[in-house]
């Protein structure tokens, strides 16, 4: 009974539209109140689930991210984007994805990135006569790269869920997500050449120079948070907080255009993402503990291995379990309530912790773009100034891309877990 009022909660308050992280405190509180347990252990289970070292850095990055888009990055990671890309056909849809790739390195959420870039491209694309269900669909599909090229915020999630080294996640991600990035653009040349898009003309190698120069901090950026991590200087959460240092002076001091006058409001602005993100987890940890007590991961692998031990059918399974989720569930909030019970499914049947976390992250930011959760579909419709029907349709083949991204980082292994034995071993 009090199970089934758990999961009729939570199914509820989703149908309905309630904030999913209301919704599962609103599921876990009903639970325990029909089970007859004390409320006190919702906020001593919240507080477990967010007494974790490793997350201090989320609010680190997500400063950093807020600091150095305020400083003027956006316009020139597009610019070095466009002078590298631009000239081809659709140049200004290939420019969109190669920006985000630029621009994943720096904010770590696609939320961010799709807002961020979209602000800029969206309208400039429009202007140059691309449609605009097309301009809002290329960046939303391109934003969800940003989250598995490092830094990447879900990625720290799953490394402090599973104990697995925040830096081999980061490492594990790299390769997935230029190829993400990389597919897109194909699919982008494609479409532009189908359907004749505009092209602009060759600038010059003096204009890709000094794009690159502008561009250049914002860029290093992520080579200092990926270099603190590999060499071993700095944990995590330590390099957050260089990396916001760095944004503060880049911005101010290099880019000049960060305002001490908005420092204040950019430091509020993220500690109240940070503080939403948290609060997400803390009540996912409760529901997941809820689900733990019940034993439903044990339910759940013990039906997948009945029907099948296979390996390659078990990730297949994962897979459309995920999609499905991702679907209907903010990115975060599934991380924690599904990452250990199929963690445990995949490890028994041979499948390694790395390679599962990364196409588990990769799987739940696909569900990013698809209805009727997209958050980074409402953005970029929001933007377009466009009903969300026609940007649904216009993303279908960028999907059909990513899921294809997918199936291959989830039957090559090597594809996640090369580069960090490489970099750590």
């Amino acid at each position: 009974m009090s199970l089934a009022l758990l999961i009729g909660v939570f199914v509820g308050g989703l149908v309905f539209g309630i904030p999913v992280a209301v919704t599962l405190g609103l599921a876990s509180a009903s639970y325990l109140l029909s089970a007859g347990i004390p409320l006190v252990v919702m906020p001593q289970k919240m507080y477990a689930g967010i007494d974790v070292f490793v997350l201090l850095c989320i609010p680190g990055f997500i400063l950093a991210g807020n600091l150095m888009n305020n400083g003027g990055i956006t316009e020139r990671i597009v610019r070095f984007a466009n002078a590298l890309v631009g000239w081809a056909r659709g140049g200004l849809g290939l420019t969109n994805v190669a920006g985000s790739m630029l621009f994943g390195g720096i904010s770590g959420t696609a939320v961010a990135d799709a807002a961020s870039i979209g602000g800029v491209m969206i309208p400039g694309m429009k202007k140059a006569g691309y449609p605009a269900d097309f301009s809002a669909a290329v960046t939303a599909a391109s934003s969800t790269v940003g989250p598995i090229i490092p830094p990447s915020v879900p990625m720290i999630i799953v490394g402090a869920l599973s104990g697995i080294s925040v830096g081999r996640m980061f490492m594990a991600g790299a390769i997935p997500g230029i190829l993400m990035g990389l597919a897109m653009m194909v699919t982008v040349y494609i479409i532009a050449v189908r359907r004749n898009f505009p092209r602009q003309p060759w600038r010059g190698v003096g204009e890709l120079g000094k794009s690159f120069i502008g561009a250049f901090w914002a860029i290093a950026m992520t080579a200092l948070i990926i270099g603190g991590l590999m060499s071993g200087i700095a944990t995590p959460t330590e390099t957050a907080v260089v990396a916001s240092v760095y944004a503060f002076v880049v911005g101010k001091f290099i880019y000049r255009e960060l305002k001490l006058r908005d420092v204040p409001r950019i430091i509020v602005d993220s500690a109240v993402s940070s503080a939403a993100i948290l609060a997400l987890v803390g009540f996912a940890n409760v529901f997941g503990w809820i689900l733990v007590s019940e034993r439903i991961p044990q339910m759940i692998a013990s039906a997948v291995l009945s029907f099948t031990e296979n390996k390659f059918l078990v990730i297949l399974l994962i897979n459309i379990l995920l999609l499905i989720v991702g679907m209907f569930m903010e990115t975060i909030a599934a991380l924690i309530i599904l990452f250990v019970p199929l963690l445990a499914l995949a490890q028994g049947v041979g499948i390694d912790p790395l390679h599962f976390a990364t196409f588990a992250v990769l799987n739940l930011m696909i569900g990013l773009t698809t209805p009727p959760v997209g958050v980074c579909l409402f953005i970029c419709a929001n933007i377009a100034k466009l009903p969300l029907t026609p940007v649904i349709t216009a993303i279908a083949p960028f999907l059909l891309t990513n899921i294809l991204v997918l199936l291959l980082v989830s039957y090559i292994p090597g594809l996640a877990t090369w580069l960090p034995s490489v970099m750590f071993d």
